[in-house]
């Protein structure tokens, strides 16, 4: 199973989304820390979940993290995310 998949496997677990986009943005930081050459190293996503109702932005990446943490670090270097309810999303917010 590659990095995305272990990702999205988890994170639909975790958080139950309406919408989940793992990209692998790798090929974006060739020569820089935490690169490997088979890829797989640095990541964006972007989850709606109703479980981020009420809660913080930091609040939201805590529990993506949470769910991740077994890969956070290795194979994991990089994680950048956008975190959003329902309601912001079908809103345009953030």
């Amino acid at each position: 199973m590659t990095v995305a998949e272990t990702i999205r496997r988890k994170l639909e677990s975790a958080l139950l989304p309406e919408r989940l986009e793992v990209v692998d943005e790798s090929h974006l930081h060739k020569g820089h820390a935490g690169h490997r050459p088979e890829g797989e190293t640095h990541f964006r996503l972007m989850v709606v979940s109703a479980a981020f109702a009420g809660k913080s932005r930091v609040e939201r990446q805590r529990l993506v993290t949470a769910a991740l943490r077994e890969e956070m670090g290795a194979p994991i270097h990089a994680l950048s995310m956008k975190t959003l309810t329902p309601e912001e999303a079908a809103s345009g917010e953030r």
